[in-house]
């Protein structure tokens, strides 16, 4: 899995660092690993034996951090359907959410949903013009975190 995380970190990375900047992706990654681990911490906090190790909550806020500044995006899906970043930014909260609730795998699906979280909110905080230039998707991926915030810990009874 962790070469997955590379090459989303290469592809994204490269585009949030050239369309941002290097002080805003640092700030973005950090601030999305941070993020993640507390919203990981905040979900697992009645498992004494749960663990996590890595970033994938950082590259998971960087994934949307460039979507989020270029929904329009084309991402291929099984290395041959296209489609718009804003879907893929969509579907990516939902089967996060998913995986969550199944625990499918071993994956950090908490920490992924706790980056997005964090990219989503920094790069708005530093390209606060985003509101007003892509309103629309800004709200299409808010929905999926809005909807986390409110019923996040819910989640676990379902």
């Amino acid at each position: 899995a962790s070469d997955v995380y590379k090459r989303q970190l290469y592809i994204f990375g490269d585009f949030v660092g050239k369309n941002l900047g290097t002080i805003p992706f640092l700030i973005i990654y950090f601030g999305s690993l941070i993020a993640g681990s507390l919203y990981t911490l905040h979900y697992h906090k009645d498992e004494p034996y749960y663990s996590a190790v890595g970033a994938s909550g950082a590259v998971s806020g960087i994934v949307y951090s460039s979507i989020l500044v270029f929904p329009d995006m084309q991402l291929l899906l099984f290395f041959a359907i296209p489609i718009p970043g804003y879907i893929f930014g969509v579907g990516y909260l939902l089967y996060s959410i998913y995986g969550m609730k199944k625990q499918v795998g071993n994956i950090g699906h908490a920490a992924h949903l706790g980056g997005a979280i964090g990219g989503f909110i920094l790069t708005l905080v530093l390209r606060p013009e985003l509101f007003s230039t892509n309103t629309v998707f800004v709200i299409l991926l808010a929905i999926p975190i809005i909807l986390v915030l409110i019923f996040g810990d819910k989640l676990k009874s379902l």
